[in-house]
């Protein structure tokens, strides 16, 4: 994949909606999960260009669903972060990887707000802007630094998460919620944030950013 691909969807869509937020179509999907008509239309724009340049693979798209091949797919979430996006704020991302048999092969995030790209792949480490990354060296809970998400309101969902954050809290030094999974994920990778958590969430928006930190040569478990 190349990273023109995703600077393209930057230029092309979200920033042009991004920089005009008061004319931007909002719906709901649900009582609390947005979609906004620039997530349809990156997703749109990514779907066809994958498709052209490696046919021999599938789509996993958050808004489009999935095509006939899933054995070997892109996943896509093609802005995570859909309400901080809406609002102006700057944490949210265009998220693509790449999965062959089951494994992530390639990842990457890019962040068009704070003009940060992510890129991950099986073998060659975890890299920013060019950087390579690594991730933080802290072992202690006690001195870390974690972030986490609160999922949207489900009925089978009892807490929501509140009772593991409040548990993890007392433990830690310092507690962040940024809005966006994949970026919550690269920031491990970077060593910005020592740990991330987050249930509920799903393959789409988390694929790409969990290679961040594989490829930083940190685990990432479900649990």
């Amino acid at each position: 994949m190349q990273e023109n691909t995703v600077n393209n969807a930057r230029d092309s869509y979200t920033l042009s909606y991004y920089l005009n937020l008061e004319q931007l179509k909002v719906e709901k999907k649900s009582p609390r999960d947005f979609v906004t008509e620039a997530d349809l239309a990156v997703e749109v724009y990514l779907k066809d260009v994958l498709f052209k340049q490696y046919p021999q693979f599938g789509f996993w798209g958050e808004e489009s669903g999935q095509s006939e091949n899933q054995t070997n797919r892109w996943i896509v979430d093609p802005i995570d972060g859909t309400h901080s996006f809406a609002k102006g704020q700057y944490f949210w991302a265009i998220s693509v990887a790449l999965e062959v048999n089951g494994e992530i092969i390639i990842g990457a995030v890019y962040a068009p707000a704070l003009d940060d790209y992510y890129f991950a792949k099986k073998n060659f480490g975890a890299w920013k802007n060019g950087r390579q990354i690594s991730v933080s060296t802290e072992t202690s809970l006690s001195n870390a630094m974690v972030s986490t998400g609160f999922a949207c309101i489900r009925s089978y969902l009892t807490d929501n998460n509140l009772q593991r954050f409040c548990g993890i809290a007392e433990r830690t030094t310092g507690q962040r919620r940024f809005g966006s999974a994949a970026l919550d994920l690269c920031m491990v990778a970077d060593g910005q944030v020592d740990a991330f958590w987050e249930q509920e969430l799903n393959l789409y928006d988390i694929a790409a950013g969990a290679s961040q930190p594989d490829g930083a040569c940190c685990p990432v478990r479900k649990v």
